[in-house]
Formats: C-alpha cells, sequence, structure tokens
C-alpha cells in the first residue's frame, strides 16, 4: 500500500510541473489561401492559469520569415496575454512555420503553428469568382 502512496504522490507531482502556466484558446491557425507579398498575421491569446505573475522568456520562429511579438510584462495571475505571429508571405506555395514559446520557470515549451498557401499574383482561389464577365450579343446578319 505504502508503495502505491509514493508512486501516486510521484505522478501527481510530475503531471503538475508539465502543466502549462498558460492556456492558450489554440495553438494552430490556418491562414488558407493568401496573396503573395502581402503579409498575413494572426493574434494567439492565452490566459495565466497559474497562481503568480507570468512571464513570457521568449517567442522563436523556426525561420526569418515568420516574427512573432509577444508581451515584456509580466502578465497578472488570471488575465490575458496575446502573441501575434506574422508570416511575410514572399514565397508562393504552401507553408507551415512554427514559434516556440517559453514561459519562465517552465521546462516546456509550447509550440505555436501557422499554416496556408501564398498565391502568385496570377493564382486565383478554386472559389474566387470571375472579376469580369463579357456578355455576348447576336445579332442577326441580312443577307
Amino acid at each position: 500500500m505504502k508503495n502505491i502512496l509514493v508512486a501516486f504522490f510521484v505522478l501527481a507531482t510530475l503531471g503538475a510541473a508539465a502543466q502549462s502556466p498558460a492556456e492558450f484558446k489554440e495553438v494552430k491557425h490556418t491562414f488558407g489561401k493568401i496573396k503573395q507579398n502581402v503579409p498575413a498575421s494572426y493574434v494567439f491569446t492565452f490566459k495565466n492559469v497559474s497562481g503568480k505573475a507570468l512571464v513570457v522568456e521568449s517567442a522563436v520562429a523556426g525561420c526569418g520569415c515568420t516574427t512573432p511579438e509577444y508581451p515584456k510584462a509580466p502578465i497578472a495571475k488570471g488575465k490575458t496575454g496575446t502573441i501575434k505571429v506574422t508570416y511575410n508571405a514572399a514565397n508562393p506555395g504552401n507553408f507551415t512555420k512554427d514559434v516556440t514559446v517559453k514561459f519562465v520557470g517552465t521546462q516546456l515549451p509550447t509550440v505555436l503553428t501557422i499554416d496556408g498557401e501564398v498565391l502568385t499574383g496570377g493564382d486565383k482561389p478554386a472559389d474566387a469568382k470571375p472579376t469580369e464577365t463579357k456578355k455576348v450579343v447576336k445579332v442577326p446578319v441580312k443577307d
């Protein structure tokens, strides 16, 4: 019985240590089809669910085409914060980019993901309607 109690205590302690002090509304955002060379941004929102002020230690993008912006001031207990992620959309094609967010005092980071497809100027989404329609008028011809 003593071994069971010790095992339960160890598992409960590990579970509490692995919990994030921030609760994100979502950790992935899909832009869908976006225009080339028009930066696309999304704001991820999180709530401080810890018992003390929460500080974002870092938010690091996997490449230079993605820029994260995060609060430098502590987020009070129970309050919300945001992390804005901007993708520069320079290269056409599908993309998936990650931003790794680390909070002070936690071991495991949170990974935020954005994805979508960058269309070149001539590309149009499959569901796009033509921008111009031509009306054909038949005129009877007399012989």
